[in-house]
């Protein structure tokens, strides 16, 4: 002879019985309109990422001809002048 079942005797048995209860109890109706919302604010976000996403390559781009620009201008890269040193005299 089998024992009536009793209250659940450890967490996985109880969390285990509430999702029972919960997919056995009658589901609450979704809003109208709640599908069209959702995806009106999906394109809401999916614009803004791409315009951010634009605004953040301009701004590379722009950084990127700022560098080259004074690169070119200032030229980094060239041997500076010797009278830019006091001489080295009396070693």
């Amino acid at each position: 002879m089998r024992a009536a079942p009793g209250p659940p005797v450890n967490s996985y048995e109880r969390d285990h019985e509430a999702v029972r209860r919960l997919l056995v109890s009658c589901r609450p109706a979704v809003p109208p309109g709640l599908a069209a919302r959702a995806a009106g604010r999906g394109r809401r976000l999916l614009r803004v990422r791409r315009t951010l996403r634009a605004l953040g390559w301009a701004l590379l781009a722009a950084a990127v001809v700022a560098f080259c620009v004074w690169a070119a201008l200032t030229e980094p890269w060239a041997v500076h002048p010797h009278d830019t040193a006091p001489p080295l005299e009396g070693w």
